[in-house]
Formats: C-alpha cells, sequence, structure tokens
C-alpha cells in the first residue's frame, strides 16, 4: 500500500488534467523517496524500492526524475518564482519584488499541508548538508533557476537576460539563498526561515534598470 501523498498542490490547481495527474505521479514519487529516505537513510534507498513504494516502475521514476538526487531537490514550486516576480508591480524595486515574491512563494509551499511541507522542507535541507551528492547536484541545478530569475529580472528592468549585471545577480541570489538554506539546517532548522530570507536579501543593493 503507497504511503505517497497525491492530492494536487493549490498553486497547481489551475493545469490541466494530463499535467495534474503528471503531477500526483512526481509527487507520489518524492513522497515515497522522502518516506524511505526517513526509515532508512539516504544511502540505502534505491530507486527499485522507490518505485515499489509509488507503486510505479523504475523507468518511471527515471522518465520523471534523471537521478535519485532529483528527487530530493525538485520542488513543484520552484516555477512559480519567475511567475511571482512577474505578477508584482513594475514600479516596484527589484529587491522588495524579489523579497515579496520568495515569501509568497513559500507560503503556498505551505498552503495545502503545512506540517507535511515543512517536514519535508527540513529533511531536505538537511540532506543538502550530510550528503555530498545532494550537494553537487544543487549545485547543478541552480544555474535553471537562476537562468528562471534571469529573465525575469531583465523584464523587470529593461536589460537582456544575458547581460553580465543581470546575470551575476540572479545567481548570486541564488548562491546567497542556498547558503542561507544550509545555514537554516546547520541550526537544526531552529530559526525562522522566511526572516533569514529577509536577512540575506538585506545584505543585496537594488539592480538598477535600464
Amino acid at each position: 500500500m503507497t504511503t505517497a501523498r497525491t492530492s494536487v498542490p493549490e498553486a497547481a490547481r489551475h493545469l490541466g488534467l494530463r499535467e495534474r495527474k503528471k503531477l500526483k505521479t512526481r509527487m507520489a514519487i518524492r513522497d515515497a523517496t522522502y518516506a524511505l529516505i526517513k526509515e532508512q537513510g539516504y544511502d540505502a534507498t534505491t530507486v527499485e524500492q522507490i518505485a515499489e513504494r509509488a507503486e510505479v516502475s523504475p523507468s518511471t521514476v527515471f522518465r520523471y526524475f534523471p537521478a535519485k538526487e532529483d528527487i530530493v531537490l525538485t520542488d513543484e514550486y520552484d516555477p512559480l518564482l519567475e511567475r511571482l516576480l512577474r505578477e508584482r508591480p513594475a514600479d516596484e524595486p527589484v529587491l522588495e519584488s524579489l523579497r515579496r515574491a520568495i515569501r509568497e512563494a513559500m507560503a503556498m509551499a505551505l498552503t495545502d499541508d503545512p506540517a507535511h511541507e515543512q517536514d519535508e522542507m527540513v529533511l531536505r535541507a538537511r540532506l543538502m548538508v550530510e550528503v555530498p551528492q545532494v550537494r553537487s547536484r544543487l549545485m547543478e541545478s541552480m544555474s535553471v533557476t537562476g537562468r528562471l530569475v534571469c529573465r525575469a529580472l531583465a523584464e523587470r528592468t529593461g536589460r537582456h537576460e544575458n547581460d553580465l549585471e543581470v546575470r551575476v545577480y540572479s545567481m548570486g541570489l541564488m548562491g546567497a539563498l542556498l547558503e542561507t538554506m544550509i545555514y537554516w539546517a546547520e541550526g537544526d532548522c531552529r530559526d525562522d526561515l522566511p526572516e533569514l530570507v529577509d536577512r540575506t536579501l538585506a545584505t543585496f543593493k537594488d539592480l538598477p534598470r535600464r
């Protein structure tokens, strides 16, 4: 019997039926992975075990996630950041838009099942610190999220997404947020994460418009 959570997140309810089915499968795989890691640890958890727990085939797991590390790191709410940035008022300072968009994305991630999502976030943060493979894969995936932020910031500032300033600002932000998560995990996740994010963003200056 599967232990996977199969409800669709509130932020994804606008998707079509096919996309929602795919999302439910991804969530089932992720939930099975987290459950197994809690039971027996990251290294002992295999893709075959994940597939069995999620009631899918190993090939299905790999179709949705190229590597085991990707199951841990993928967050259904990551793409929201680009959209939320675009929805902020055009005359709002870029740094303030970032702060509010990140805050809103974090709040939406906790909308459907706060206790479950918080527990999952804590486990993910600890794996970033404790498992070298997860940390390494995270560094690779950061560039993808960074490009999404580049596009959104370019639109807001009238710059090109390949401008050096836009790229450096976006990737600097990604690196800073990663370090914030690591700091949070090293402190046993006791601090208020949104407050830590605010402190992190306070170290940045606004990205000038062109």
